[in-house]
C-alpha cells in the first residue's frame, strides 16, 4: 500500500528527475518548445478526461446544483482568499494574477487519487467534477483580471474566449451524437464473447485518442471534460493507472521548467502562496458542505486542493506578460501537494485510531416474547347416531 509519505517521496522524486534532466543537457527555455506544450497539453487533457470519466453519473446529477456553486462562486471565493493572504504578506497587486493561476484544482491529481480516495461517491462525483470544471471559469478570470492587472493589455480576449467555448461544445456535441449512434451496439457487445467485447473496446478507445489528439491540437481540452461523462470504455483499472503515470510525468515537466527559472526569494513567495491556496480551499469546502448529507465527507473535501499541470499552463500562459510567475507557481504545486499529502495521511491515521478506541456499539438483541402454551385443539365431536324405526 502506498502510503503519503512514500507517495510525497515519489513526488519530489519524479520533481528531482526533471531538473536533474533539465541541468545535465543544459536545457532551457522548455516551456516554450511546441514539443514540450503539446506534452502537456495532452497530459492536461488526460487529465480532465480521466477526472470526469470516474464520476459517478447519478451522484453527479443529484449534486449537480453544489458543482455549479463549487465552480463559480467557489472559484471567486478562492481566488478572493488567496489574493488577500498575498496582498498581505507582500502588498503587491500583481499577486492577483497568481492566485487566479492556483485558484483551481488539478484534474489529473484529482484522477490519480480517486481509485484510493476513502470518501463516498456523493463527495468523489464532487470533487472530480470541481477539478474538471472549474478551468474554464479560472482561465476567463485570468482574462480579465490581467486586463486589469495590466491597465487594459490582457493575455486574450473575451471575444476569443467566446469562440473557444463554442468550439468546444461543438467538439463535444459531435462526441455525443457519435455515442448516441453506437451506444446501442456496444451494450450488445458487453454482454457476447471476450473477442468481440475487447474489439469494441479498442474501437472506442481509437475514437477517444482521435478526439482527444483533435482536442489537445486545437486547445479545446474542456470538451475532454464532458466526453468523460458519458463516452467511457470499459478499461477497468487501466485509467486509473495511467493517471498516477501522468501525474509524476507532470510533476517531472514541472521540474524540467523549475531548473531554469528557480531563485529562493521567488520559492518563499510560492510556498506562502501554496499554503494560502490550500487553506482557501478548506474554507470554501467547509462552506459548500454545510447540509448534512455531507457530514461524513465535509474534511477530505476541505483537505482536497491539488495543484499540477493547469496552474503550470496558466503561469506559462502569463510569464511573457508577468516574469517570474513560473518560479512562484511551480514551488507553490509542490507545496499544496505536500501538504495535500502529509494532512491527508494524517486524518486518516486519526480516523483510524478514533475507530480502534470508539467504544463498541452495543447489540441490541431482540425482545423475547413470552411463547404462550398452544391449547390442544380439541377432539372432534362424533355425530349421535339416531336409530330410525322401520316403518310399520
Amino acid at each position: 500500500m502506498v502510503t503519503p509519505v512514500i507517495r510525497s517521496a515519489a513526488l519530489l522524486s519524479a520533481l528531482g528527475a526533471g531538473w536533474l534532466v533539465a541541468w545535465q543537457f543544459g536545457l532551457r527555455d522548455v516551456d516554450r518548445s511546441p514539443v514540450y506544450g503539446f506534452f502537456i497539453s495532452a497530459l492536461l487533457g488526460f487529465g480532465l478526461y480521466a477526472s470526469t470519466s470516474g464520476i459517478v453519473i447519478a451522484e453527479f446529477r443529484r449534486q449537480l446544483r453544489t458543482v455549479v456553486l463549487a465552480v463559480t462562486i467557489g472559484v471567486l471565493a478562492k481566488v478572493a482568499l488567496i489574493f488577500g493572504v498575498m496582498f498581505f504578506a507582500f502588498r503587491d497587486p500583481t499577486h492577483l494574477v497568481l492566485a487566479v493561476a492556483v485558484a483551481q484544482i488539478d484534474p489529473l491529481s484529482v484522477a490519480a487519487m480517486h481509485a484510493k480516495s476513502r470518501m463516498s461517491d456523493s463527495a468523489k462525483a464532487l470533487l472530480s467534477a470541481w477539478a474538471s470544471f472549474d478551468d474554464p471559469i479560472t482561465v476567463l478570470l485570468t482574462v480579465y483580471i490581467t486586463a486589469f492587472a495590466l491597465g487594459g493589455g490582457a493575455v486574450g480576449g473575451v471575444g476569443s474566449f467566446a469562440v473557444d467555448l463554442v468550439l468546444n461544445l461543438a467538439l463535444a456535441g459531435v462526441a455525443f451524437m457519435l455515442w448516441t449512434l453506437v451506444r446501442g451496439r456496444v451494450r450488445r457487445a458487453e454482454a457476447g464473447g471476450r473477442a468481440v467485447r475487447y474489439a469494441v473496446r479498442a474501437v472506442m478507445v481509437v475514437a477517444v485518442l482521435a478526439i482527444g489528439f483533435v482536442a489537445v491540437r486545437h486547445s479545446l481540452l474542456p470538451a475532454l471534460a464532458v466526453l468523460g461523462l458519458f463516452f467511457r470504455p470499459n478499461l477497468g483499472r487501466w485509467v486509473d493507472g495511467l493517471a498516477q503515470a501522468g501525474m509524476f510525468l507532470a510533476i517531472a515537466a514541472v521540474g524540467l521548467v523549475l531548473a531554469a527559472e528557480f531563485s529562493w526569494a521567488l520559492a518563499g513567495v510560492g510556498a506562502v502562496l501554496g499554503a494560502a491556496a490550500f487553506g482557501a480551499q478548506a474554507v470554501v469546502a467547509f462552506g459548500l458542505t454545510v447540509p448534512k448529507r455531507w457530514r461524513g465527507d465535509r474534511v477530505r473535501l476541505a483537505l482536497g486542493q491539488q495543484n499540477g499541470l493547469t496552474a503550470i499552463i496558466l503561469a506559462l500562459l502569463l510569464e511573457p506578460v508577468f516574469p517570474g510567475v513560473i518560479a512562484v507557481v511551480a514551488p507553490a504545486v509542490v507545496v499544496v501537494n505536500l501538504l495535500h499529502a502529509v494532512s491527508n495521511g494524517a486524518y486518516d491515521r486519526w480516523s483510524a485510531a478514533r475507530q480502534a478506541t470508539a467504544p463498541p456499539v452495543p447489540v441490541r438483541r431482540p425482545t423475547r416474547v413470552p411463547r404462550v402454551p398452544l391449547k390442544p385443539a380439541p377432539a372432534p365431536q362424533t355425530a349421535t347416531a339416531y336409530r330410525v324405526k322401520p316403518t310399520p
